[in-house]
């Protein structure tokens, strides 16, 4: 009997922790991510903060005081979500995961290389939670419908900015014997500048062609660059569109790794196979 509650106490609670961490359906829950909301967003004022110099030579010991109690915080939070649940590795692989690390590591990394400390700002990524708090399933099945139709688009928009690469590495070419040093283009590398410039239809100015051939060339890279700005959005429209008509996602994190973004009929996580 003592054996088996020994092994159930540890158990219920990474169950108790878990959903105070992970889950915003409880009271208890959804104080712990407004707190560790606001708590973010503090940290990340107090970083814009000591980039300012004034206030900097003013009040630069109580910034950078404050700058390590946050630290210290957010460091015992990623081990209590380390603790809660059953894949801690698969957890800390996870996009959160990750970010929650990269919260941490710049205030530690300043102690071996000053400066580090303004990587910081990474922090309002955190900021990302605030869906789940508010219970915008919405706003959360449609971030996760974006990001399968940008995973799905992966191959075609690879080979699509292959095909760009191409063009701007001929174009660089011809332009440069073309134009030639007189005119600007004093190497291949600086004709395809030129190009993905004007390709792009940024159009800075600073080199431009000055021969008819070069002018002619210009026009239909030009022309071009309207037609290739519009390939790859078409792509992931058309993408959204197949990822749209999969369903719903639910909201509910698992407990083995504290991934979001399963479907709504789902009875295991699709990243560690835990039960739902």
């Amino acid at each position: 009997m003592s054996r088996l509650s020994e092994q159930s106490a540890p158990a219920g609670f990474r169950h108790r922790l878990h959903e105070i961490i992970f889950e915003a359906d409880t009271p208890a829950g959804k104080l712990f991510d407004v707190v560790l909301l606001w708590a973010i967003v503090l940290s990340v004022v107090t970083v814009l903060l000591e980039s300012v110099a004034p206030l900097r030579e003013r009040h630069g010991e109580a910034l950078r005081a404050l700058e390590w109690f946050f630290t210290a915080l957010f460091t015992v939070e990623y081990a209590l979500r380390l603790v809660s649940v059953l894949k801690p590795l698969r957890y800390a692989r996870s996009f959160f995961g990750l970010v929650d690390l990269l919260a941490l590591l710049p205030t530690y990394l300043s102690l071996l290389l000053p400066g580090a400390q303004s990587l910081l700002v990474v922090r309002v990524l955190r900021l990302l939670r605030v869906f789940r708090v508010l219970k915008l399933a919405s706003f959360l099945g449609q971030a996760e419908i974006l990001l399968t139709a940008l995973r799905a688009s992966r191959q075609k928009i690879t080979v699509f900015l292959c095909g760009v690469l191409s063009t701007v590495v001929i174009m660089g070419s011809v332009m440069y014997l073309v134009e030639g040093e007189k005119n600007g283009f004093d190497s291949i590398p600086r004709g395809m500048y030129w190009a993905v410039v004007t390709m792009t239809t940024v159009g800075f100015g600073d080199i431009t062609p000055k021969t008819v051939i070069g002018q002619f060339l210009a026009s239909l890279l030009m022309v071009a660059g309207y037609g290739i700005l519009a390939v790859p959005t078409g792509i992931v429209s058309v993408e959204l569109a197949a990822a749209a008509r999969r369903g719903a996602i639910d909201t509910q994190a698992c407990p083995g790794c504290g991934a979001y973004g399963h479907d709504a009929d789902a009875k295991h996580c699709k990243h560690c196979g835990t039960a739902l």
